[in-house]
C-alpha cells in the first residue's frame, strides 16, 4: 500500500470529536460500514464538492448500513458553519491536534508552487462492519468519488 499506515484487513480503532461536541468512537459503530474520508479544509472547492456529493448519496449509504465521517483539522465551529452553509448531512470530525490524521498517515509534507507545508492528503478509508480496513483510496480525485465508494461497498457486500 502507499502512505496510509494501515493495510487491508488491519483492525482500526479511532475516536474523533463530531460537530455536536460528541465523541464518535469506531467501536460504537461496530456492525456498520464506516466511510472515513480525510479532507484538507472546509469551504474550499474540492472539499465542498466532496461533502456535497457524499450528502447527496447519504440515503443510499444508509441503506447499505454505512456511516460517513469526514475528518479535517478544522475546528468544530468551522464545521458547524460549513454544514449550515451547504446543508450537509454527513458527520464531520474535528482533528485540530491532527492525532487521527497522523495515525492514518494522511498529514504530510506537501508542495505547492515551490512552497512546502504540512497538510491533509485527500484520502478515504473504508472500514468493514468488523472494524477492519476493507479498502483505501489515496490521493483522491473528487469527481465521482462518493459514487465509487458506494459501488465498492455494494461490491464487497456480495
Amino acid at each position: 500500500m502507499g502512505y496510509v499506515k494501515y493495510n487491508i484487513g488491519d483492525k482500526v480503532d479511532f475516536e474523533i470529536v463530531e460537530t455536536n461536541g460528541e465523541i464518535i468512537k469506531s467501536k460504537d459503530l461496530k456492525g456498520k460500514w464506516i466511510v472515513l474520508y480525510f479532507y484538507p479544509k472546509d469551504n474550499t472547492p474540492g472539499c465542498t464538492t466532496e461533502a456535497k456529493d457524499f450528502t447527496s448519496l447519504i440515503d443510499e449509504f444508509h441503506k447499505l448500513n454505512a456511516e460517513i465521517i469526514g475528518v479535517s483539522p478544522d475546528s468544530v465551529d468551522k464545521h458547524k458553519k460549513f454544514i449550515s452553509k451547504h446543508n450537509l448531512k454527513v458527520k464531520l470530525g474535528s482533528d485540530e491536534n491532527k492525532e487521527l490524521l497522523e495515525k492514518f498517515g494522511v498529514w504530510q509534507l506537501k508542495k505547492n508552487f515551490g512552497r512546502e507545508y504540512y497538510g491533509v492528503v485527500r484520502t478515504t478509508v473504508l472500514i468493514d462492519p468488523e472494524g477492519k480496513i476493507a479498502h483505501v483510496w489515496e490521493k483522491v480525485k473528487v469527481k465521482d468519488h462518493a459514487k465509487n465508494v458506494l459501488e465498492k461497498i455494494k461490491e464487497l457486500q456480495k
